[in-house]
């Protein structure tokens, strides 16, 4: 009767097991390290087109270099990062992450000003491919970011919900996942002056 009892509750936890959330769980945790693959993947992108868009403006801006200073400090700053995959469990971590890509906006939104000066680099094909290279980026950036955040949302309400909840308090005491939040200033709607 025992060995009875032993095999009823082993059948019992095999019929569970489907149902017990554990591979949704890894497999919602792979698309969240998949997606932040392709966010790393954007910014890797822009990081390599800056140097050739600081060389074409520099060609015609020679005395804007404090903007190409700080556009090629704050890019110096981003790749000076060590990016690990710890980093979607550490919050901190990503905040300095975040917050090193955001003065990368702002200096390139410094230099497209500067740029507004001189005409004749507005007109340069050289230029004006890069430009568009660079605004590409930064859309493919924000499309990345967008499904960061999904799969974190994903993953975070898998991890929640019952029964996942329940295995992964007991087996894989998996952690949440932070997603981007915007940029403190971004609240705040830039000011136009004509």
């Amino acid at each position: 009767m025992n060995l009875f009892l032993k095999n009823l509750h082993l059948l019992l936890l095999l019929a569970l097991l489907p149902g017990c959330g554990y591979n949704t769980m890894q497999s919602n945790e792979e698309s969240v390290i998949a997606a932040w693959g392709n966010v790393e993947s954007a910014y890797q992108r822009r990081a390599d087109l800056i140097p050739n868009l600081v060389e074409v403006v520099k060609g015609y801006a020679k005395h804007e270099a404090e903007t190409l200073k700080a556009v090629t400090e704050a890019r110096a700053k981003v790749g000076s990062m060590q990016v690990s995959k710890d980093i979607l469990n550490n919050p901190a971590t990503l905040d300095r992450f975040q917050q090193a890509q955001g003065e990368l906006s702002g200096a390139l939104s410094r230099l497209m000003v500067v740029v507004e000066k001189y005409p004749d680099l507005k007109a340069n094909q050289n230029f004006m491919d890069l430009q568009k290279q660079l605004e590409g980026t930064e859309n493919r950036i924000n499309v990345a970011r967008e499904r960061y955040n999904k799969a974190v949302q994903v993953f975070n309400t898998s991890i929640r919900t019952f029964p996942n909840s329940v295995t992964n308090s007991l087996i894989l005491h998996l952690q949440r996942k932070e997603p981007f939040k915007a940029d403190p200033g971004a609240r705040v709607a830039p000011t136009v002056k004509f």
